[in-house]
C-alpha cells in the first residue's frame, strides 16, 4: 500500500517512488490494452497552490486506482474507472502518476507539475550625487522566481526602457545597464521590472517593478569661487563679503560655507541660474588682529571648491584728545595731550609732530582770547599701502570777568523826545554777564537792545553795569535828550542870521555899484601943469565918514 504523504523533498523517498513508477509502467506495458488519462495534464499552479486531480481510465473492471505523488494528497471521491485526489501546498515542480489494474494487468500515466512564484526585484541603491558626463551602471537584482526560463528583466528610467529584456540567470540574478549622465537625469526615477511570461500555458504576463530610486546629477566647474571681501577691516566694524561662483548645476541645492579666520560666517545664498552668490557680514574681533583668510567653500555632490583671500584686521585706536581742565580761570597753565594706538601717527595744532606711536603734548597759558578754542588732533595710520584718517576736537572754556567793549557801546548819545531809538551795548565774560543800564539820579533803566520811544525823562548819564559771578564792570554813557522847542529857536536864528547876511552882502553890492557910475574927472587950464583930482559927491564923502 502506497502512504498517502511523502516527506517533500526527502532523497531516500523520493528514490523509492522513481522506482516503484518504473516497475508500474514496465508491468502495465507487457499487454495494456486500456488508457489511464490524468487530468489536469502538465498544470502550472502558483508557488502554494492545491488543484484536484482526476484519473480516469476506459477499463471495464478498473481495479485499485490510486495517485502516487510526493506531495500532501487526499482522496476526494472516486466511481467505476475514475478516482479524485486533492493536491494542495504545492511548492515545488514534481511528477505525478495515476496507476490501477484492468483484467489483472497494471496500467499507468504521469504529468509534470509545474510551480510559478513572482521574484523580488530592487534596484541597487544610487550613489547620493553623479557627475554630469560620467557613465552610470544600474544594477537590477532579482531573488526567487519561477520558471525562471519565462523570467526576463528589463531597466526604466520613468517608463523608458533603458536596455533589452535581459534573461534572469543565478540566484540572486543580477541584469545591468549603462547610462551616460545628463543634466536631463537630474531628478529623474529609475527602477527595474521583471517580467513572468507564463501565457503560452494560457495564464498571461505577469509584472514586477522594484520601488523607484532618484537620481541626483550635478555639474561643478572646474574654476575657483571669487572671493569680494575689504583688503582692511578695523576690530569692532563690520563689511559685507560674498563669494561667487559660475557655472554649476543645479545652483540651488549647492551647499556654502564661508569663514573669517576660525569664525564662521552668516550667509545669505542666492542663485539665478548656473550662478551663486553668497553674501555675509565680517565682523573683526579683537582676538583676530593681523592678517587673516576670509574662506569660501562650495559644495555641490561630493565635490568641492574652496577659495582663500587674505584680510588684514587691525585696530586703530584713538585719537584721544586729553586737557587737563577743560574749564579754567583765566592766566592758567592747561597742558593738551593727543593719543593713539600703536603704530599711529598724530599730530596736534600747535605742538611737535611725534614719532608714530608716541603722543603729541603742548602747554600754554590760557587768556580771555582762548576760551571757545577748539584743540584739533588728527591721527593717521597706513594699513597695507591704504592710509587711514581720523580726528576729534576738544573745546577748551576759559573763566574770566566781564567787561564792556566800548566799540560796542558808544558813550554818547544824542536823541530827539518823542523818537524811537536802541540802545545797543555789549559785554563780554564767563560766565556771560548780565549787563543794566540805569539812571545815576533817578535810577530810571533803559532796556538793552530793544526798541524804546525816548522822551526827556531818558536824558542824563548812566551806568551801564555787567555782572557776574567773577565780577563787575562799569561804563557811563550819556544820552542827551533834546526837546522838540529848543529845536524851533535855534532854527529861527539860524534863519534870521541867514537872511541878515543875505541883506548885508546885498547892499554892499549896491553900494559898490552906485560908486562906480557917479564919479567924474575936470581939467584946470591955469598952468601948464595941472594935477589931476577926483570930484566926489558931498553926499558920497558923508556916507564913507559914517
Amino acid at each position: 500500500m502506497t502512504p498517502s504523504r511523502l516527506p517533500p523533498g526527502a532523497c531516500r523517498t523520493l528514490f523509492i517512488s522513481q522506482l516503484l513508477i518504473c516497475c508500474l509502467l514496465s508491468l502495465g506495458g507487457q499487454g495494456q490494452r486500456f488508457r489511464l488519462r490524468l487530468e489536469p495534464q502538465d498544470p502550472v499552479l502558483p508557488v502554494g497552490g492545491s488543484f484536484l486531480v482526476n484519473c480516469t481510465t476506459d477499463c471495464p473492471q478498473p481495479q485499485l486506482i490510486n495517485l502516487e505523488t510526493s506531495l500532501s494528497k487526499e482522496a476526494r471521491d472516486h466511481g467505476v474507472g475514475w478516482a479524485a485526489f486533492l493536491l494542495s501546498n504545492v511548492t515545488d515542480d514534481s511528477q505525478i502518476h495515476c496507476s490501477g489494474y484492468c483484467n489483472g494487468s497494471q496500467i499507468a500515466t504521469s504529468s509534470g507539475i509545474t510551480v510559478f512564484r513572482f521574484p523580488e526585484v530592487q534596484l541597487a541603491p544610487l550613489p547620493p550625487w553623479h557627475p554630469v558626463g560620467d557613465n552610470l551602471t544600474l544594477r537590477c537584482l532579482v531573488t526567487g522566481g519561477a520558471p525562471r526560463a519565462r523570467l526576463s528583466a528589463v531597466l526604466l528610467r520613468g517608463e523608458e526602457e533603458l536596455s533589452p529584456r535581459r534573461p534572469v540567470v543565478g540566484e540572486p540574478a543580477e541584469v545591468t545597464a549603462t547610462v551616460l549622465a545628463g543634466r536631463g537625469d537630474h531628478g529623474a526615477n529609475f527602477s527595474c521590472r521583471t517580467e513572468l511570461d507564463l501565457r503560452p500555458q494560457g495564464l498571461g504576463l505577469f509584472q514586477n517593478t522594484s520601488a523607484p530610486r532618484q537620481l541626483r546629477t550635478f555639474d561643478l566647474p572646474a574654476t575657483l569661487p571669487r572671493v569680494e571681501a575689504p583688503l582692511n577691516l578695523e576690530v569692532g566694524t563690520s563689511r559685507p563679503v560674498h563669494c561667487i561662483l559660475d557655472g554649476l548645476f543645479p545652483a540651488s541645492e549647492a551647499q556654502v560655507q564661508m569663514a573669517l579666520g576660525d569664525q564662521m560666517l552668516d550667509l545669505i545664498v542666492t542663485s539665478h541660474g548656473d550662478k551663486l552668490r553668497a553674501k555675509a557680514i565680517a565682523t573683526a574681533r579683537t582676538d583676530q588682529e593681523g592678517v587673516r583668510e576670509i574662506v569660501c567653500n562650495v559644495t555641490l555632490g561630493d565635490e568641492s571648491r574652496q577659495a582663500r583671500e587674505n584680510l588684514t584686521v587691525f585696530s586703530f585706536l584713538g585719537p584721544f584728545l586729553n586737557l587737563s581742565d577743560t574749564n579754567v580761570t583765566e592766566w592758567s597753565t592747561v597742558n593738551v595731550t593727543c593719543t593713539a594706538g600703536a603704530r599711529v601717527q598724530v599730530m596736534l595744532d600747535g605742538a611737535r609732530t611725534p614719532p608714530p606711536g608716541k603722543p603729541a603734548q603742548l602747554q600754554l597759558l590760557v587768556n580771555e582770547s582762548d576760551d571757545g578754542r577748539d584743540f584739533f588732533c588728527n591721527a593717521t595710520l597706513d594699513v597695507n599701502g591704504v592710509v587711514l584718517h581720523k580726528n576729534t576736537t576738544v573745546q577748551l572754556r576759559v573763566l574770566y570777568g566781564p567787561r564792556i567793549d566800548r566799540a560796542k557801546c558808544p558813550q554818547r548819545l544824542t536823541w530827539k523826545d518823542r523818537t524811537t531809538h536802541v540802545l545797543r551795548c555789549q559785554a563780554r565774560g564767563n560766565p556771560a554777564p548780565v549787563l543794566r543800564c540805569s539812571h545815576e539820579r533817578s535810577g530810571l533803566v533803559v532796556p538793552i537792545g530793544i526798541p524804546l520811544c525816548v522822551n526827556l525823562t531818558y536824558n542824563g548819564t548812566y551806568h551801564c553795569k555787567a555782572a557776574s559771578p567773577r565780577g563787575t564792570h562799569t561804563l557811563l554813557v550819556v544820552i542827551d535828550v533834546q526837546s522838540r522847542s529848543s529845536l524851533s529857536v535855534s532854527i529861527v536864528m539860524v534863519v534870521l542870521a541867514v537872511v541878515g547876511l543875505v541883506a548885508v552882502v546885498v547892499a554892499l553890492v549896491y553900494i559898490f555899484r552906485m560908486q562906480t557910475q557917479s564919479g567924474s574927472y575936470y581939467v584946470k587950464q591955469q598952468g601948464p601943469s595941472v594935477p589931476l583930482t577926483s570930484m566926489q559927491s558931498e553926499e558920497t564923502v558923508g556916507e564913507e565918514a559914517s
